[in-house]
C-alpha cells in the first residue's frame, strides 16, 4: 500500500528543520561552475541540497545522481533486521538478474512479450494445483488465476465478483441488492476494511477476545444472512499467526445448507501450510470454498509486489467484470484493478516454484518453523507469554506479551520494542483487535534469512533491553519514550501525512484504537 502525500505550498517549501541563526550563515568558499569533477564529493551538488519539491531546470551527471540518491537511501533500516514484516528480503543473484532484464517489459503485452504471459499461465496452474483447485472440466470451463500487484489487489478482486454474484442472483429473484455484507474478523488486514469501503459492503465483525485472537465458527455462520455475499476466512492472521478454521466454517454451512461462499486469505499462509501441514484442510477440498488469495512477496519468496487470486471455478467469477481487450495487438480477457505493470515480480515468481520446488519450500518452510518453535522456547524461558502457536499449527512467527503481574510495571511492550530499536532491530509492538481488553504484544516474523544465528542476536538483545529498563524508573522511561517517538521514529518525524487524513476515525483502527499490523 502506498501513503497520500501532501503537495506543499511555497511556504512551507522554504521550512526546514534548521534553526535561523545557522539559516543566516553566508560563506565566501569556491563556487566553481563546473557540473562535475573527477570527485562526486568535490562537485557543486554535494554542497546543494537535493531538489525535493520541484524538478530542477538543469541536469544532473548520472553518477553524482547515483551517488546523491544511494546515499540518502543510506539512511533506511536494514531490511534483514525488520522482523515487522512478512515482505521478502532475499532472492539469489541469478533470480535477481533474471528480474532485471526484464524491467522494460510491460506484462500487459501479450503479443510483445507472449512468453512471459505464459509464464504467469503456468504459475497460476502450479499454484491452482498446490491448492487443490478442481482439475477436471466444471460447469464453466475448470478453475482460473490471475497475478496481481499484491494481496490487496487480489482481495480486491475476490470481493468483487463475491458482490456481483450475490447482485446477480438477488436481481434475478426479484429481490432487493443495495445492502450487500460481509462476515469477517475485526483482526483482518486493513485491506478488508478498503474492500468494503471502496465497493459499498457492510462489515460483520467476528470479534477476538482476551483468549481467542481468531474467529469462531459458529459465531460466525450465525451472523449469516441473506444479505451476505461471502465469508472471509484467514490462513494466518497477521497478529499471531494462527489459522483460522476454514474447515469448521464449511462445513456448517454444508450442515446449515447455506449457498454462502468463503473467500480464503492465505496472503501469508498459502505458501507455507500445504508444505509445513499438508493434510490440513483450508483450499478446495472444502466446497464451500470459491476464492483463494496468496501473496507471492510473503512466503512465496519474490521480492515486493505479487500476489495471486484463484478462483475454483469460471462460474463465481461473473462474466460482466471480465473485458476483452483488442490491445497492442492481441485479444486479451482482463480482470485487474490496474492495466500496464512490469514482468519481473511473475517471472520471479515463476523461477522460485521450478528452482525450489516442493522438496525446496518444504525444506525452507520447515527450518521456519524449527526457528520459531526454537524462539518461543526462548521467549517463554525469559518469563513472556506466547500468543502464537507453535509446530506448524499457524505461520513461523512468535508473537508474545509481558506476564500479567500484581505491581505494576514501569514499561510496557511498546517501550521493549523502542529499546529493541536502539539495537537496531525492528520488532513492532501493537494493539490487539478490538474486544481484547486492549491486549498489547510483539510479533516476530521468521523469514527465510532469519536464521538460528541471528535468532540467537535477538534472544540476547531482548534479555539486554529487558534488565537495561528494569533499573530505570516510570518516569525515566516515560521521558525516554516521549523523546523517542518525538526524535526517533520516523512516524514521529513524518512530514507526508496530509492534515486533512490525520487520525481518522471511520476504520477498526480509529473506532477501536487496534493498530494495523504490518504485512
Amino acid at each position: 500500500m502506498v501513503h497520500l502525500a501532501k503537495v506543499p505550498n511555497d511556504t512551507e517549501m522554504q521550512m526546514g528543520n534548521l534553526p535561523e541563526a545557522v539559516k543566516k550563515i553566508s560563506l565566501q568558499l569556491s563556487n566553481d561552475e563546473d557540473s562535475f569533477t573527477t570527485s562526486v564529493y568535490g562537485s557543486k551538488f554535494a554542497a546543494e541540497d537535493l531538489p525535493k519539491h520541484e524538478m530542477p531546470d538543469g541536469e544532473m551527471p548520472k553518477e553524482i545522481a547515483y551517488r546523491m540518491i544511494k546515499d540518502e537511501l543510506s539512511l533506511d533500516g536494514n531490511p534483514m533486521l525488520n522482523l515487522a514484516s512478512f515482505v521478502t528480503t532475499y532472492m539469489e543473484e541469478e533470480a535477481e538478474k533474471l528480474m532485471a532484464e526484464s524491467f522494460s517489459k510491460n506484462f500487459i503485452d501479450y503479443e510483445e512479450y507472449p512468453q512471459s504471459a505464459d509464464i504467469q499461465n503456468r504459475c497460476v496452474s502450479m499454484i491452482g494445483r498446490l491448492f487443490n483447485a478442481p482439475t477436471d472440466h466444471q460447469e464453466a470451463g475448470g478453475a482460473v488465476g490471475t497475478s496481481c500487484v499484491g494481496s490487496s489487489e487480489a482481495i480486491m478482486l475476490a470481493v468483487l465478483a463475491m458482490k456481483k454474484r450475490w447482485k446477480n442472483k438477488r436481481v434475478a429473484a426479484g429481490k432487493s441488492a443495495d445492502k450487500p455484507n460481509i462476515i469477517m474478523s475485526s483482526a483482518v488486514q486493513v485491506c478488508w476494511e478498503k474492500a468494503t469501503r471502496y465497493f459499498e459492503v457492510d462489515e460483520k465483525l467476528v470479534y477476538c477476545t482476551p483468549d481467542r485472537f481468531v474467529i469462531d465458527p459458529k459465531e460466525t455462520v450465525d451472523l449469516v444472512d441473506e444479505n451476505t455475499i461471502g465469508i472471509c476466512v484467514i490462513l494466518g492472521t497477521t497478529y499471531t499467526g494462527e489459522y483460522e478454521d476454514v474447515k469448521g466454517v464449511n462445513d456448517l454451512l454444508v450442515e446449515r445448507d447455506l449457498d454462502i461462499p468463503i473467500h480464503v486469505d492465505a496472503a501469508s499462509g498459502g505458501f507455507v501450510a500445504p508444505f509445513v501441514v499438508p493434510d490440513l484442510e483450508w483450499d478446495f477440498r472444502c466446497e464451500k470454498v470459491v476464492s483463494i488469495n496468496v501473496s507471492g512477496h510473503k512466503y512465496g519468496l519474490v521480492y515486493p509486489g505479487v500476489g495471486w487470486v484463484v478462483w475454483r471455478d469460471a462460474i463465481y467469477l461473473p462474466q460482466e467484470l471480465v473485458f476483452n481487450i483488442n490491445y497492442l495487438g492481441a485479444d486479451q480477457s482482463s480482470f485487474t484493478l490496474n492495466f500496464s505493470k512490469g514482468a519481473s515480480q511473475v517471472i520471479g515468481q515463476y523461477y522460485q516454484l521450478i528452482r525450489l520446488g516442493k522438496k525446496g519450500y518444504r525444506s525452507i518452510m520447515s527450518n521456519l518453523t524449527r526457528t520459531a518453535d526454537y524462539l518461543s522456547e526462548a521467549l517463554t524461558a525469559l518469563g513472556f507469554v506466547i500468543m502464537s502457536k507453535k509446530s506448524g499449527e499457524g505461520l513461523p512467527l512468535v508473537a508474545f506479551r509481558l506476564p500479567d503481574t500484581e505491581t505494576e510495571r514501569n514499561y510496557d511492550e511498546f517501550a521493549l520494542a523502542h529499546r529493541l530499536r536502539a539495537r537496531g532491530w525492528v520488532v513492532p509492538a501493537y494493539t490487539m483487535a478490538p474486544h481484547t481488553n486492549d491486549l498489547k504484544m510483539l510479533r516476530v516474523v521468521v523469514r527465510e534469512d532469519f536464521t538460528k544465528n541471528r535468532c540467537d542476536s535477538l534472544i540476547t538483545d531482548i534479555r539486554y533491553c529487558q534488565q537495561l529498563l528494569e533499573q530505570l524508573d516510570k518516569d525515566s522511561i516515560k521521558r525516554q519514550e516521549e523523546f523517542i517517538r518525538k526524535h526517533s521514529m520516523n512516524s514521529g518525524q513524518a512530514k507526508h501525512n496530509h492534515p486533512r487524513f490525520r487520525k481518522e476515525k471511520h476504520s477498526i483502527q480509529g473506532k477501536h484504537g487496534k493498530t494495523h499490523s504490518i504485512c
